[in-house]
């Protein structure tokens, strides 16, 4: 046996002396070691399983918002109002035009059918007469300027027709962006828990200004950033939480490494919502047992 001291590094303690010195379960102790060392534990904060900030779609100014709701759990209730009171005499306004438009369209298609009558009624007579070796040169004359009179009158009745439809064309799409806007114009939560809110009352938003954050509590995720060698077969592994197994399966593994933890990998287990609030860190372990 060498003559020389050597050191066998336990929890509290430190042992010196040759090998045949040692207690045999220090030495069984230290064999285990580097088993305890390979268990990995993650920690992992308990999300909401969605985050989305809402933005705005439209311009206007914020004329009311829930404070009340900040905080709580919202279903079906206006939570930001943005002033709509122009879009909505815009759009009254346009809805009776639909009906003046929609009038005139159908009075000038029946009068196309009776000129359409008329015209061809002035051609035949004129065809008729042109024929006629005893009809004067005047007569001929006059029967094919009311026939031309008619015809143009059918033919500006028709370009009329297309211009009403070209004008109740542009005019649904107007309707149409209006009711979107006003749509936009008020944010109603379904069912949803208003995390933040971002404006206040007096505040004028352009198009993409953050409105509102909303999370999606009706369930929760625990993220991990994993090792490379801990996702091999990651679909058979089971989750311990807090030392104690779990239903719960990795259910999404991205497969690009994490921007900030560039040599981890991202990872979500989702769980039933917790009855304690958000934000509690969990212990995890990923077992092959």
């Amino acid at each position: 046996m060498p003559d020389y001291a050597f050191y066998v590094i336990m929890p509290y303690q430190i042992y010196r002396g040759d090998l045949m010195k040692i207690d045999k379960k220090l030495l069984l102790a230290a064999a285990l070691m580097p088993l305890v060392l390979l268990s990995r534990e993650h920690y992992a904060k308990v999300e909401p399983y969605d985050s989305v900030v809402l933005k705005s779609a439209v311009s206007g100014q914020v004329v009311s918002i829930d404070l009340d709701s900040e905080g709580k759990r919202v279903d079906d209730k206006v939570v930001i109002a943005i002033d709509d009171q122009l879009d909505r005499a815009d759009l009254t306004t346009s809805l009776s035009t639909m009906k003046i438009l929609d009038s005139t369209l159908s009075i000038n298609q029946e009068m196309l059918i009776n000129l359409k009558e008329s015209s061809e009624r002035q051609e035949g007579y004129y065809r008729r007469l042109s024929q006629l070796s005893t009809a004067s040169t005047t007569q001929k004359d006059n029967a094919f300027a009311s026939y031309i009179a008619a015809r143009n009158q059918y033919l500006s009745t028709q370009e009329k027709i297309e211009s009403l439809k070209k004008q109740i064309l542009d005019l649904r799409y107007k309707i149409e962006q209006l009711r979107y806007n006003i749509s936009k114009k008020s944010v109603r939560l379904q069912k949803s828990y208003l995390y933040k809110l971002s404006v206040r009352a007096g505040d004028y938003v352009n198009p993409g200004a953050a409105l509102a954050t909303i999370q999606d509590q009706s369930k929760a995720k625990l993220t991990l950033f994993l090792e490379p060698d801990e996702i091999k077969d990651i679909e058979k592994k089971k989750v311990y939480i807090d030392g104690k197994i779990s239903p719960y399966k990795v259910e999404k593994v991205w497969n690009s490494a994490d921007e900030k933890f560039i040599s981890s990998y991202r990872a979500e287990i989702y769980i039933d919502t917790p009855p304690t609030p958000f934000s509690r860190l969990l212990k995890v372990e990923l077992s092959d047992d």
